[in-house]
């Protein structure tokens, strides 16, 4: 089935099926539209992974060697669907035979970023979700990315990883979100001289953020095998 014949569905935030970790967030979303699986099972083991929209191949090795951990646990992706280190989170849980679930700033029916169509697809056909509070034709603006990230960090139970940020990056916004939520905060290191690393690195230095270097940092002893 085609992407866009997955019917949109609708739920509110006093429906059963309702993300139920989304309702202990401060300013949960009042409906969602979603095409795909919704269920509570997507989040009762879920991580966050946010970054760059500039990604490096340090990036991209550092998403494919955690992902690769957290995917053999049961552990459900959630994303923001941009591109760099979204888009490459998505698609790694995928290779790894995951779930995840993608966060949109705009309507479901505006492929947004176009190049993102085969992912918006494989993501369905793989009993994942694509979802949003915005109404199906809405377009994105500005303002919805960093209002999405609450949803982002909101629909996480075990935290958010910061892979690859800059000094004003929106994964910042994300971070700072989930503290204000509660959640526990991931940061992997990187060379000091990367622009597209001072916003990791400043989370570390300042206490923002755990440091990790492996999936198992995150996973801890809390997660059986």
């Amino acid at each position: 089935m085609k992407w866009y014949n997955y019917p949109i569905q609708k739920t509110k935030v006093d429906h059963k099926n309702y993300p139920g970790v989304l309702k202990e967030i401060k300013n949960p979303p009042k409906v969602l539209f979603y095409r795909g699986k919704l269920d509570q099972t997507l989040f009762k083991k879920s991580l966050a992974v946010v970054g760059t929209r500039r990604m490096t191949r340090y990036g991209r090795m550092v998403v494919d060697q955690f992902l690769s951990g957290l995917v053999s646990q049961k552990i459900t992706i959630i994303s923001g669907f941009m591109y760099g280190i979204d888009t490459e989170a998505h698609q790694k849980c995928l290779e790894y035979n995951g779930q995840t679930v993608a966060v949109l700033g705009n309507g479901l029916n505006i492929l947004y970023p176009p190049e993102n169509e085969k992912l918006y697809q494989q993501i369905l056909d793989a009993d994942g979700a694509i979802l949003t509070e915005y109404e199906p034709e809405f377009k994105p603006q500005l303002w919805t990315f960093p209002q999405r990230n609450r949803i982002v960090a909101g629909l996480s139970t075990l935290g958010v990883l910061v892979v690859e940020a800059g000094e004003k990056s929106g994964s910042l916004i994300t971070a700072r979100l989930a503290k204000k939520q509660g959640k526990k905060v991931f940061a992997v290191p990187s060379l000091v001289t990367s622009t597209v690393s001072v916003g990791t690195n400043r989370l570390i230095q300042t206490h923002q953020a755990k440091m990790v270097v492996c999936a198992n940092d995150i996973l801890g002893k809390k997660i059986s095998k």
